[in-house]
């Protein structure tokens, strides 16, 4: 598999908004070589399953111990908010960590509270002049959020967030599925231009 960088994604795969490009990618995150990766954290931020898991584990004991200065200072991390940690051992020098919400149906808020994570996302990392950040599916895991509705919150909030300009000029999507992939190739190819 070629490294992060050095990807050459099909015509599906990418899309520029504004002076950014997102592509879609399937693989593991925590491989990926950019300025930081967004883990789809708990609001304990103390590690936990799926994507969260997999970073605490991959980028080591330096994450966890800033996690919990973070949250001995601010309190749990309220869904929608993110937070900025080192990348440990990962190959990505930051990790910004943001809660998505837990789906109850849809009908509680959970499409501007998933939006806010990407926002909020992208905010941390402009401010710290970080160019390049790579998402995973937020929410879609363990809180049950339905793949086919997150693609499109997500990528309607990338689309909308870069084209209003970003010193971001890259975000990639790294989808853990082929399914996935899929299911995001086909929410970027209805997003309008």
């Amino acid at each position: 598999m070629a490294a992060a960088d050095d990807r050459d994604p099909g015509a599906d795969d990418t899309r520029t908004f504004g002076a950014s490009r997102v592509e879609l990618a399937q693989g593991d995150i925590t491989r990926e070589m950019v300025d930081a990766i967004v883990n789809a954290a708990n609001s304990g931020l103390l590690g936990g399953g799926g994507v969260d898991g997999a970073i605490h584990k991959a980028g080591g004991p330096a994450i966890l111990e800033e996690c919990r200065a973070i949250r001995e200072d601010q309190g749990p991390l309220p869904a929608g908010e993110a937070v900025l940690t080192s990348g440990g051992r990962l190959a990505t020098r930051h990790v910004i960590h943001t809660v998505g919400p837990v789906w109850r149906g849809g009908g509680h808020g959970e499409a501007e509270t998933l939006a806010r994570c990407y926002r909020s996302s992208l905010a941390l990392a402009a401010a710290r002049g970080l160019s390049s950040v790579a998402f995973p599916a937020i929410s879609t895991g363990v809180y049950g959020y339905p793949v086919e509705e997150a693609a499109s919150v997500a990528l309607r909030t990338l689309r909308e967030v870069l084209g209003a300009g970003s010193p971001v000029t890259l975000v990639r999507c790294v989808l853990f599925t082929e399914r996935d992939l899929e299911i995001y190739r086909r929410a970027l190819a209805a997003l309008p231009d």
